[in-house]
């Protein structure tokens, strides 16, 4: 049992659904055992087992607290984390004590005790216990607790994943990942890393004006398992804090995967990249969904016609019910406004996803056509230009670094016109 930092977990944070952009970074392989008193709990474990975070994680659950965490591990070894749930009345320290004695070193504890607990905090961790969650836990509380014992523990950088898709094939979703990720690592300062996935017709090496070298190709066909060094040889670097791994974009092969062929790529450029963008190409295949699925943020690119919507709605459906402890995917518009095409309105298209987009960015096709033709991003042909703005702004939501502009006003904006209306005849009655 290993003795943390003496610090009281905020246990109403915890409590927080994960709804506003919390990052919880994955946790490696591990073996987590779960030792539940009320049935309640145990669930919340098991839903916690499923999550994508603790996808790697072998979690086992068993009833009977304390005492059965004791008897287990007095004939076997303990596992990497141990989760215990106290029982109400009980002496936790003495319990603590016991299993101190058959428990290995290293193995963190995570304790999920009870607003009756009278042991104070500070015992616990003289004892060896890395957290303490107060309950009843929900499936989050225990996702959050695991995780947080490595992401902090181990102080190794843990990048977050944005995927980039479009709703539809020829929506600008290439664009808006790679001008994305430029403005992550200009504007924001962090080091990042462009995925261009779509191998046989990618265009990130086009839109950067790069020719590298090499591609992800060598690292999604090479027998052995990519490394740190192996990948840092792939990337081109585009500028200071921004590097792509490109696409071969070439049809002397066929790109066929299996659902995890990209894990490795992802997990090694976690431990170094603080962000790496997915552009991840139009297709509904194992590998495109499971990126999806395990990436932290999903930005959807849709057009505002009829077929974008319903994959567009379709997609956000599937993405939500299959990762519910996260933040549910975004979505934007693009090319709004195109000459004498017939769109749906912005509201109406919101109205029928029952979400609004995170942007609607405009269509101009001389700014985009040049900056295509030139390996430019829109913000090298326009510092200032609107459509920069809304990069920008996009870029600071799904990093974390900030949140959307809200539109000037607010919903009390019609009440105080109308006062004001009022209030205008009264002052001049008073002249």
């Amino acid at each position: 049992m290993t003795r943390p930092a003496d610090h009281k977990p905020d246990a109403t944070a915890a409590r927080t659904p994960n709804r506003t952009g919390e990052y919880i970074a994955p946790v490696p392989r591990v073996s987590v055992q779960a030792f539940c008193v009320t049935a309640a709990t145990a669930a919340a474990v098991k839903s916690a087992g499923e999550d994508r975070r603790l996808s790697k994680a072998h979690l086992t659950t068993k009833m009977g607290g304390i005492e059965a965490a004791i008897e287990t591990y007095g004939s076997m070894p303990t596992p990497n984390v141990i989760v215990l749930e106290s029982e109400a009345g009980g002496d936790i320290l003495d319990g603590l004590d016991q299993l101190a004695t058959v428990c290995d070193p290293g193995t963190r504890v995570v304790v999920i005790g009870s607003e009756s607990d009278d042991a104070p905090y500070r015992e616990l961790v003289r004892r060896g216990v890395n957290d303490y969650v107060i309950g009843p836990v929900e499936t989050l509380d225990v996702v959050r607790s695991i995780c947080g014992l490595f992401s902090a523990a181990e102080a190794v950088t843990t990048g977050r994943i944005i995927a980039v898709v479009g709703a539809k094939g020829g929506v600008g979703a290439s664009t808006i990942a790679h001008n994305l990720a430029w403005m992550i690592a200009r504007d924001l300062a962090q080091d990042s890393v462009v995925i261009d996935l779509d191998l046989a017709f990618g265009t990130a090496s086009l839109d950067y004006n790069q020719d590298p070298l090499q591609s992800i190709a060598n690292a999604v066909f090479q027998p052995d398992r990519p490394d740190t060094a192996m990948i840092e040889r792939l990337l081109a670097k585009c500028t200071d804090h921004l590097s792509l791994l490109a696409a071969p974009a070439s049809l002397e092969r066929v790109y066929d995967f299996g659902a995890e062929a990209f894990d490795a790529i992802f997990d090694t450029l976690r431990m170094t990249t603080p962000c790496i963008v997915l552009d991840i190409p139009h297709q509904w295949s194992g590998w495109t969904k499971r990126a999806l699925m395990n990436a932290d943020e999903i930005l959807i690119v849709a057009e505002p016609d009829l077929a974008n919507l319903r994959n567009a709605k379709n997609m956000l459906s599937v993405l939500k019910s299959t990762r519910p402890n996260d933040r549910p995917p975004l979505y934007c518009l693009n090319q709004v406004g195109m000459h004498k095409r017939p769109e749906i309105d912005v509201r109406g298209f919101a109205k029928a996803i029952e979400s609004q987009p995170i942007a609607a960015i405009p269509f101009d096709s001389r700014m985009f056509g040049t900056a295509a033709n030139n390996g430019q991003m829109i913000a090298e042909i326009s510092a200032g230009h609107r459509i920069t703005q809304m990069f920008r702004r996009i870029a600071e939501h799904l990093t974390g670094l900030g949140e959307l502009t809200k539109p000037k006003g607010s919903f009390l904006s019609p009440l105080l016109k109308k006062l004001g209306k009022k209030a205008r005849p009264e002052r001049r009655r008073a002249s």
